[in-house]
């Protein structure tokens, strides 16, 4: 049995490693130039393949506990009346989208049939540019599969334009996937076909620029007539195709009543292509490794953990151990079942020897790789799937073995996101020798492996040389002496252990005592989240001071969170200590400390008040916690004036504006002053600043532009925000979100593009206007993703559930959420990947979309 997808879709092994290269939209044209897939070391890796296009695991097509597939089957709610009726529009949306695709499909295959016909002619002359084995080579079997796709596209156009519910498709599809056999003599040929184009454009100047130079017809209706597209990417197009077909089989089956007369057919016609696909699996070469050695050392041991080393340019984790005389950085090794787990040193330095590089040594340091954002935030979502997954095969009969197949999984997950998400660096350096290079996720973390390091220093350690077998020794009683056992990922931690708090915690940090001169002060606020800490706010700087008094309330967005921290930072304005690296913290830290977040003391609805003692310093804060669900719903507004919690249509006819005026001010003035703001959107504004402005806002005050310059940029972003989460009804509508839901979960991508366009559509004109233009502000501000760390994902993260999260009556309906975690294991998730969806997309234009210029709209 071939191994399955998320999707119950077997796995192509070496077909996938060309998938990932190429992401295939509705135009079809974005393979050329994809690199191959290489790790930061440059050696081969095995492609990531997303195993959940949609990212909303619950549309996805289920398994039998024996990873069977099992055809997926409509939602109950689609067995009657008006459901069934809507469950067909969708069918349609979905056909019409994979028919818009086939004309582009089939006009990519003329495009490659097209030097076919000369090149054959030439072949017989005096001066042939490519020989006929050489022809038939390349364009093998592609005659065959355009006439194939022809007759199936001619004869499924009149029955979406004739549409009407008793309407049968799946004959089509039936004998579309019985004829795969010619795709699979395809696929047995297409290695053959790359190698001989590579070799005959080397050879040949003449085909080479005929293979990079073809040109393809675009859809009928569309602007662009030609596009310039390589040989080698329309090569791929039938590979890409086949896994298609499938997608959108799925798609139908699930928007079908199991007894309307196409079921069987679409099921029949899935079980031929998923035999098919199953058929033409294939290994991939092991993945290669390097491994150096240098020296090391030991003694008593004062601390040790895991850390990330950046090591010949990639990321490695490391088990750092603090003895007494030396710092010994290492890493497990692999042994045999049954075998005790063993370390090896990679490298050791004497404290007699160790520094703390300065900033002016900085240059000489490698270069730190950082992931895109999106990544960190994909691996999260995925790994709260999981999460909710392992719960619910908990409560399953006979679900046991299953739970531990995802508990590896997951434990794989969360260790890649560990080793990928630091990047705050951690220099160190052997005064006789070359320097290291950690990451860390948090300040918090640096000065403490600083700190232990100094004061061991103080006590004046002598020089230590080891010998091999001095050094294997003390490697090997690293084992025994370590104090943390396992990396710090949940997967790790006993079923018992607190899940963690999911909502959001209000901290308000009032003042500090203890400092002995006067300094410019101000805290930052970190939570723990999948295993590491994450800044999340940021008081003002209080100037020239012994006793700060900030009294700043911040709302921090808790997901599994058990600690809260709070670092105390002496400003540093002295431009001439500023460092060129974004991630290297100059400011000095003053003190730290954290507090458990225990749930019975936080989640009470009074403020618990509390004091962190750090180095001398007391911090004095407040706070409660509000859980997810409570936090979630929305509040209709019982007054008639103002803006917040009034529907958008009574605000814009109010103002006789087609977007309400605090969406424009606030668009506006992050655009003016905050778009270079680190964590724009991301880190909390003062609580009681946002009030202020909602009260401007409310009452029309007169000063209100004024207030807006002189405000923290912080607080207007965190204004924004709150406007559209105390929306009535979610700006994408309550009669709306079932089927964004739905679109969203659309394999393939024609139909989700016809779908998610018509749902646009669809929108009341204040809802759709207020839409695209937050949506245009969004791309503008990740558009200074390097400068401010906000990719799309990111803000996808913050606004998807305030935009798309229904109201209390709607969000309620037909569900039945276990815990806090699951609301954001499911709908979340959804709800991000929907505003991530038109993120991406091309510019939508407000005319063009009441146009209606899709080629095969519907009304739905």
């Amino acid at each position: 049995m071939e191994p399955l997808s998320a999707r119950g879709l077997p796995r192509l092994s070496w077909i996938d490693t060309l998938y990932s290269n190429f992401n295939y939209n509705t135009d079809g044209y974005e393979g050329d130039g994809a690199e191959d897939g290489k790790s930061q070391d440059g050696s081969e890796t095995l492609p990531y393949i997303d195993e959940s296009p949609t990212m909303s695991p619950q549309l996805c097509a289920p398994q039998g506990p024996d990873r069977e597939t099992v055809s997926p089957t409509p939602p109950e709610s689609l067995l009657s009346g008006r459901d069934i009726e809507k469950g067909l529009e969708m069918k349609k949306l979905v056909l019409s989208g994979f028919l818009a695709s086939e004309e582009i499909y089939i006009n990519q295959l003329e495009a490659l049939l097209l030097p076919m016909r000369p090149l054959k002619a030439t072949a017989t002359s005096s001066q042939p540019v490519l020989t006929i084995q050489q022809i038939e080579t390349i364009f093998y079997k592609i005659q065959d599969i355009f006439e194939i796709h022809k007759e199936f596209y001619d004869a499924l156009l009149p029955n979406i334009q004739q549409w009407d519910e008793k309407v049968t498709v799946g004959h089509l599809f039936q004998k579309l996937a019985s004829r795969l056999g010619v795709y699979k003599a395809f696929v047995d040929n297409y290695k053959v076909a790359l190698e001989t184009v590579e070799k005959c454009s080397q050879a040949n100047s003449q085909f080479q620029k005929i293979s990079e130079n073809l040109k393809v017809k675009g859809p009928k209706d569309s602007k662009d007539c030609l596009t310039t597209v390589s040989l080698e990417a329309l090569l791929y197009k039938p590979i890409d195709r086949v896994t298609r077909s499938t997608l959108v089989l799925h798609d139908l089956l699930k928007h079908t009543p199991k007894d309307h007369p196409d079921f069987p057919l679409l099921q029949d016609a899935l079980r031929i292509s998923q035999n098919f696909l199953s058929s033409i699996n294939e290994e991939i070469d092991p993945r290669r490794t390097a491994v150096t050695t240098p020296k090391g050392e030991a003694r008593q041991l004062v601390k040790d953990g895991f850390l990330v080393e950046v090591s010949e340019s990639s990321r490695k984790l490391r088990h750092v151990f603090l003895f007494t005389d030396l710092l010994l950085c290492a890493k497990m090794k692999k042994t045999a079942v049954g075998r005790n787990q063993q370390y090896e040193c990679k490298w050791y330095i004497p404290l007699a020897d160790l520094t703390f590089q300065t900033l002016d040594d900085s240059d000489s340091c490698p270069s730190i790789q950082v992931l895109p954002e999106h990544e960190i935030e994909e691996m999260k979502i995925k790994i709260s799937v999981l999460k909710s997954d392992i719960q619910k095969e908990k409560k399953a009969p006979k679900g046991q073995s299953r739970v531990e197949r995802l508990r590896k999984k997951m434990n794989e997950q969360e260790s890649w996101l560990l080793l990928h998400s630091p990047t705050i660096p951690f220099r160190i350096l052997n005064k006789h020798g070359k320097s290291y290079l950690f990451l860390l996720s948090s300040d918090y973390e640096r000065s403490e492996w600083r700190e232990s390091i100094q004061k061991l220093q103080k006590k004046d350690p002598q020089p230590c040389v080891l010998s091999s077998v001095e050094l294997q020794v003390l490697t090997s009683s690293c084992f025994k002496l370590r104090t943390v056992h396992n990396i710090p990922v949940t997967s790790n931690k006993d079923d018992e252990e607190t899940p963690g708090l999911y909502g959001f915690l209000h901290v308000i940090v009032h003042s500090a005592k203890g400092f002995k001169e006067s300094a410019n002060l101000y805290c930052t606020l970190e939570v723990d989240s999948y295993g590491y800490f994450v800044s999340k706010a940021k008081t003002r700087v209080f100037r020239d001071t012994i006793e700060p008094q900030w009294n700043e309330e911040f709302e921090i967005e808790l997901e599994g969170s058990q600690y809260l921290r709070i670092l105390c930072y002496e400003k540093c304005y002295d431009k001439s200590m500023l460092n060129k690296d974004d991630n290297e913290i100059v400011d000095k830290i003053m003190g730290k400390g954290q507090v458990q977040l225990d749930p019975q003391t936080v989640q009470s609805k009074n403020w618990h008040m509390d004091v962190i003692e750090m180095n001398g310093i007391k911090v004095e804060f407040s706070m409660k916690f509000t859980s997810r669900d409570l936090s979630l719903k929305r509040t209709p507004s019982k007054k008639q004036s103002g803006v917040f919690g009034v529907k958008i249509n009574v605000v814009t006819k109010r103002e006789r504006s087609k977007v309400p005026y605090i969406v424009r001010q606030c668009i506006e003035e992050v655009e003016k002053r905050g778009i270079d703001e680190v964590g724009i959107y991301r880190i909390s504004g003062v609580a009681t600043d946002i009030q202020s402005l909602k009260t401007a806002f409310d009452t029309n005050t007169k000063d209100i532009l004024v207030m807006l310059s002189d405000m923290d940029i912080n607080a207007i972003a965190g204004t924004l925000k709150l406007y559209f989460r105390e929306l009535p009804e979610p700006l994408l509508t309550d009669r709306l979100h079932p089927a964004f839901m739905e679109g969203i979960a659309l394999s393939d991508p024609a139909a989700k593009e016809n779908c998610m366009m018509h749902l646009l559509r669809s929108l009341p004109d204040p809802n759709l206007m207020t839409f695209l233009i937050l949506l245009e502000h969004l791309k503008r501000v990740a558009e200074k993703e390097p400068i401010n760390k906000m990719s799309l994902h990111n803000l996808a993260t913050v606004f998807g559930p305030t935009l798309l999260r229904p109201s209390e009556s709607e969000s309620t309906k037909g569900h039945h959420i276990t815990s806090a975690s699951d609301i954001w294991s499911h709908d979340v998730m959804a709800q991000v990947q929907v505003l991530l969806y038109y993120l991406q997309h091309p510019p939508i234009s407000f005319a063009e979309l009441k146009r209606n210029t899709l080629y095969f709209s519907t009304d739905v």
